[in-house]
């Protein structure tokens, strides 16, 4: 006898994940990969990065499924472990970013070519995206996540409030201060 694997809730699926059901993880990978993948790029404004942090992502989930409380939402759940990985990700980067600066560059280094395409005129809605997608990764984090969980990923403002461990009040100023910022930003052109 073979289950409905989409049938079922976050709660089973997870106790089935727990119990050796590779199929019962599958599943809840199907339902909120996209909306992962969403947060983290706009996290990280880098869609290959973002892939590879939602690979981790989901990793970090499979491995800490034990720990899982069924009466929470999974997607907040899974978002509290995107925007950690995003975090770590902005540290590593900030780590990288300064020794670069502290080892001399050589010339293999400068002889490294550029491989990117540009754009053609004709992708402006695309350009205009990734403008943005751009400037929501500039934000700074405190900004950004609440942005991104909220207006992004549509979570409640008390699941918000609870991925990022602060009060609903704080993630409503914060939204407002993000879209003044990015107001501020993209009001430019």
């Amino acid at each position: 006898m073979s289950l409905d694997w989409t049938s079922l809730t976050e709660a089973e699926l997870a106790t089935l994940s727990i119990a050796g059901r590779e199929a019962a993880f599958a599943e809840i990978m199907r339902r909120h990969r996209q909306p992962i993948f969403r947060i983290i790029r706009a996290c990280v404004g880098e869609a290959d990065e973002a892939l590879d942090l939602s690979q981790e992502t989901f990793v970090a989930a499979h491995q800490a499924m034990p720990r899982y409380d069924g009466n929470r939402s999974m997607r907040a759940w899974l978002s509290t472990i995107a925007i950690n990985k995003c975090r770590d990700w902005g540290r590593k980067r900030t780590v990288r970013r300064f020794l670069s600066f502290a080892i001399p560059v050589g010339i293999e280094a400068e002889a490294v070519t550029d491989d990117q395409v540009p754009i053609d005129d004709a992708a402006s809605d695309r350009q205009e995206l990734d403008r943005v997608t751009r400037a929501i990764a500039a934000l700074p984090a405190a900004l950004k996540e609440p942005l991104v969980l909220r207006t992004i990923e549509g979570l409640s403002q008390a699941e918000t409030a609870a991925v990022l461990s602060i009060s609903e009040k704080a993630v409503e100023t914060r939204l407002y201060r993000a879209r003044a910022k990015l107001l501020e930003r993209l009001g430019d052109r």
